[in-house]
């Protein structure tokens, strides 16, 4: 499966594992996070959520520490 970055325009493969999934991707080449949901193999939205680049904030490192402890791919 593929999503093209709202970013950049980069196409980001997915594989079989997000197939039924919501959550968040990043783009490797511009480093946007991307919130995207899954249905059976199909996507069904996505969402730019913003660009993080040379690391996160404190604040915002905790946050996705959270996210990632919650389900979040990267």
């Amino acid at each position: 499966m593929k999503v093209n970055c709202l970013a950049c325009g980069h196409s980001v493969d997915l594989d079989d594992d997000y197939g039924d999934y919501t959550g968040l991707v990043k783009c490797f080449v511009c480093s946007a996070l991307l919130e995207i949901r899954t249905e059976e193999g199909r996507v069904k939205s996505v969402r730019f959520v913003k660009i993080v680049r040379g690391g996160p904030e404190p604040d915002e490192a905790l946050e996705l520490s959270q996210e990632t402890a919650a389900g979040a791919r990267y």
